[in-house]
Formats: C-alpha cells, sequence, structure tokens
C-alpha cells in the first residue's frame, strides 16, 4: 500500500537474481547506507521512504522491494575516501591490523586497503610505510566476522526466551560491547 502523499516505501531488501527489473537507482554514500529509516531521493528523481529492519547495510548491488512492487537498485556512491597500498603483503596486514584495531571501516581489495578519508589515519598509515591515494571513489568496507553469525545469536536467544529450545549449544563469545546469555 502507497503513502498517502504517493511517497514510496521500502521495507525490505530481496535478491539481486530474483528481483524484477529495478525501476530506478539509489546511489548512496556508506554512511547513508547505514541507516535503516531515512527519506532518500532516486535517480528518477522520486523519493522513497526507507523503512528496513534496524541495523541493515545496503551494500552495492542490493535491491529494494517498494511497497508498489517496484524494485530500486542500490550504487555505493564515490566518497572521499584514502587508499593505501604496499609494496608487501606484511605492510599491507599491519595497516589493517592498526586500522582495525580503531574500529575503522575498511574495504579490503587486491594490494589495498581503502578508508574514509581522515588525514590522522592517512598520517599513521604512511609512518607503517604505506602510500596513501586520497581519491573519490565508492567505499564498500567489510561487513565484519559476525555480521550473520551476529544475528542468528540473536534470534536464538530471543526464541530461549519464548520457550523455544534448541538441540545444539552456543559457544561463548563477544557481542560488541553488551553482553548478554544464550
Amino acid at each position: 500500500m502507497s503513502d498517502p502523499s504517493g511517497m514510496r516505501k521500502a521495507y525490505e531488501l530481496v535478491e539481486p537474481e530474483s528481483a524484477a527489473e529495478p525501476s530506478a537507482k539509489l546511489e548512496l554514500p556508506y554512511d547513508e547506507r547505514t541507516k535503516s529509516r531515512a527519506r532518500v531521493t532516486l535517480s528518477d528523481g522520486s523519493e522513497l521512504a526507507l523503512r528496513l529492519p534496524r541495523g541493515t547495510v545496503l551494500r552495492d548491488g542490493a535491491r529494494l522491494l517498494c511497497d508498489d512492487g517496484s524494485v530500486v537498485a542500490v550504487e555505493a556512491a564515490p566518497e572521499s575516501v584514502s587508499t593505501a597500498r604496499a609494496e608487501t603483503t606484511l605492510l599491507l596486514l599491519r595497516a589493517a591490523y592498526h586500522l582495525g584495531n580503531r574500529h575503522v571501516p575498511l574495504e579490503l581489495g587486491d594490494g589495498f586497503v581503502r578508508y574514509q578519508h581522515d588525514h590522522v589515519l592517512d598520517d599513521m598509515v604512511r609512518e607503517l610505510g604505506l602510500g596513501i591515494r586520497a581519491e573519490r571513489a565508492p567505499f564498500e568496507p567489510e561487513a565484519g566476522a559476525y555480521a550473520h553469525h551476529h544475528a542468528h545469536h540473536h534470534a536464538h536467544h530471543r526464541a530461549h526466551h519464548q520457550g523455544h529450545h534448541h538441540d545444539h549449544q552456543h559457544e561463548p563469545h563477544e557481542h560488541g560491547g553488551h553482553e548478554h546469555e544464550h
């Protein structure tokens, strides 16, 4: 059902292979693609209300299903990033380690690490011996090792409180600054 104002709403992601041909494109930088509630402007000039599950990150190539049945293609917009390259794998790994230790979202590629431009981080990475290039490019950082695993455990946690039990055990694990039992 469409909003009385005529603005379409998107409530869910669909698999690109199974989605209809997109009727419009949504091009956003990374920080905007992490918002599950937003009013955005599509490539055709129309507006869309994002009403996605909390924690949803729109990845480049994703497809949004709108309340009117239309499909919108998501694209990572070029933004201000720093791309670090190293002459050795060890230097690249060292930079990724130090950036990750600061919880900086990182895009990892063949021979480079990329992060949202920050001159302080650029100086640190240069001091490690890497070359830095400030540029405008789409930014698609790693989702994180527990991206799907984490959601799985929260779903199980809710299920356990509803009297639902499983035939498997949960191992102790980190939850990014918050704790709960399973």
